[in-house]
């Protein structure tokens, strides 16, 4: 167990360092689109390390979450299209905005389980995009172009693309420290057991939908940042984004890194996405390769890649 934990350490450290140091290699070589790329893998991972709060360790498994960054997105885009620029504004509101959100649908969908648990979740998120989708002032299917990215007041200026990368890097590692401290706190471990085993949580004392509703909001409110983020990434904000497929996206990037894991998602993420990248420069039916390959890495690595690392050292 201790060599395992070992090389997953190594594997971490060297990820993040891999991370914290791309823009130099990035400025040396004069590859701006890795760095463009990156920013974009970054903000995802983000998303999909909220969806492990509730999928990994709550046991919510959530076919939805992407509606959170499209409601982040908006926030930032109809306030901006109104005329409020002010990051310290837009990003409150999107925060909030998600939030709220969450909690109406953590509020509903949380008295059922299993699969009527993710239909739910599914028909909210396919519910705000197609709200989204009707919003003509702002863009409806075409979307909403962000003209300028959100200014906080001369401290941080995210048209620079090394500063915009280090603020998503730095709300990537605050959010899964945040994560860590959640899993790791009383409240976590209520979570945790209610996953486990609801009916022994409840006859000790504890009130199962109130512990996963709270936890299903702050998954939402994270996701909702990494809305934010996006929207200031792209420039553009589309229904696209909350689509159904995203949440799938999401999903795999868990799975596929390691559900309950830490830092699972973060790989997870930049090997999905690269893949993604590497595939469909060679064709254009990149998915008919995708597909395959992600099954085979999921059912020859139980618990992921992260799990795959474990037992190896083991081996």
């Amino acid at each position: 167990m201790k060599s395992a934990f070992n090389l997953r350490t190594i594997v971490v450290a060297l990820v993040v360092a891999g991370l914290v140091l791309l823009p130099v290699y990035s400025a040396l070589t004069g590859k701006v689109f890795i760095l463009t790329m990156f920013t974009r893998i970054i903000i995802l991972a983000l998303a999909a390390a909220s969806l492990n709060l509730i999928m990994g360790y709550g046991g919510m498994m959530s076919f939805g979450h992407a509606a959170y960054l499209g409601i982040g997105g908006y926030a930032v885009g109809i306030l901006a299209f109104e005329g409020i620029g002010s990051g310290f504004i837009q990003w409150p509101v999107a925060l909030i905005a998600s939030a709220l959100f969450a909690l109406v649908i953590g509020a509903l969908s949380l008295r059922t389980r299993g699969v009527y648990f993710i239909m739910i979740t599914l028909a909210f998120a396919q519910m705000a995009y197609y709200i989204a989708s009707s919003l003509s002032r702002y863009g409806a299917d075409d979307g909403l172009t962000i003209y300028k990215r959100s200014n906080f007041g001369g401290l941080i200026d995210l048209s620079n693309r090394t500063q915009f990368y280090y603020v998503c890097l730095a709300c990537l590692l605050g959010g899964i420290y945040l994560i860590w401290r959640i899993v790791n706190s009383r409240f976590g471990l209520v979570v945790q057991g209610v996953r486990s085993n609801e009916q022994r949580m409840q006859a000790i004392g504890f009130h199962a939908n109130r512990y996963r509703l709270v936890c299903f909001v702050i998954s939402g409110t994270i996701c909702g940042l990494a809305g934010a983020l996006l929207a200031n990434n792209t420039d553009f904000v589309s229904p696209a984004v909350m689509y159904w497929t995203r949440s799938g996206d999401l999903m795999v990037m868990v799975i596929l890194g390691g559900m309950g894991t830490l830092f699972g998602p973060v790989i997870g993420a930049i090997v999905f996405l690269l893949l993604e990248e590497l595939l469909s420069q060679i064709t254009e039916y990149w998915a008919m390769i995708m597909g395959p390959l992600l099954l085979l890495i999921v059912l020859f690595a139980r618990g992921g890649i992260m799990g795959l690392l474990a037992r190896f050292s083991r081996g």
